[in-house]
């Protein structure tokens, strides 16, 4: 709801005239008339009404419900990138894990004297430990600071 339907509704949940309002709000009547057809107001405007409806400005503009549906789809959908980032992590994590015990049993069946199978489950592990870092202790860091070097590079 913007904030010309709100200024109205209020004004007749109130049984306020247009006159009424004006004066209670240290406005001109003709200030209310155009905030009722549809002209944005200014700030101090807005204060005005507000504390005349004792309400919050954000409450006047109605501006914060779209902007917190914005807010909560763009969480929403980097959570579920999040959640989809962590079962990747897993899934090869498990995946190593059964690969490395295979790799091992047939190193041990094979050749047990040369002992392979653990570079191989070493350089895997160690793979897998930096992209773990990466993503459950460095990844916060890592989002701020892209999201610092992107507002760097869009104010050039």
């Amino acid at each position: 709801m913007n904030s010309t339907n709100q200024v109205k509704q209020l004004r007749l949940q109130r049984a306020w005239s247009q006159e009424q309002l004006a004066e209670l709000a240290g406005l001109s009547v003709r200030t209310i008339q155009r905030i009722e057809n549809g002209d944005r107001p200014g700030l101090e405007t807005l204060s005005a009404l507000a504390a005349v409806f004792e309400v919050n400005v954000v409450d006047i503009t109605g501006d914060s419900p779209a902007g917190h549906e914005e807010s909560l789809d763009l969480r929403i959908e980097e959570a579920k990138a999040r959640v989809h980032q962590e079962s990747r992590f897993f899934r090869s994590l498990s995946t190593a894990v059964v690969v490395c015990v295979l790799l091992v049993l047939l190193n041990r069946f094979t050749n047990p004297e040369n002992n392979w199978s653990a570079w191989v489950a070493g350089i895997w592990g160690a793979l897998l430990l930096v992209r773990g870092m990466r993503l459950f202790v460095f990844g916060g860091w890592i989002r701020s600071w892209r999201q610092t070097r992107l507002q760097r590079l869009l104010r050039k």
